[in-house]
């Protein structure tokens, strides 16, 4: 197996563990500062850069401070090509459950997110989904 499957694994662990703490120097080891992230659930187009990301990381509780469960998950890693990779994931935050769809490219020897998608259902709602 190519072992770029395990260092891209590795890179999503820092992803997970940087919003779990609240760690946005965590965080800034896995996106690239260019990175945007998109979403649509709410209505029109939600296009925030990191800063604004980070903004909204440092303004809210952690999960590790609320000894919340950890539902952090690789649900897929498709690669282009020796240097990027769509990577889709699912990682709980307060009470949200989001898919998210990670576009990594691998820089300098590092893989970074270079833009995210990402929507969310009730955490509530997914789990009375899965106890049906």
């Amino acid at each position: 197996m190519d072992a770029s499957y395990d260092e891209i694994s590795r890179a999503l662990q820092t992803y997970f563990d940087g919003f779990y703490d609240g760690d946005i120097e965590t965080l800034k080891g896995i996106f690239h500062p260019a990175c945007h992230l998109y979403s649509a659930t709410d209505g029109p187009l939600l296009d925030d850069d990191m800063e604004a990301v980070y903004a909204r990381v440092a303004g809210r509780t952690t999960g590790a401070s609320q000894n919340e469960v950890r539902r952090d998950r690789i649900l897929s890693i498709d690669k282009s090509g020796p240097e990027s990779a769509l990577v889709k994931v699912q990682i709980a935050i307060g009470p949200k459950l989001f898919t998210d769809y990670l576009n990594l490219l691998k820089i300098d020897g590092q893989w970074r997110i270079i833009a995210k998608i990402y929507t969310y259902v009730l955490l509530a709602e997914a789990q009375a989904q899965a106890a049906e």
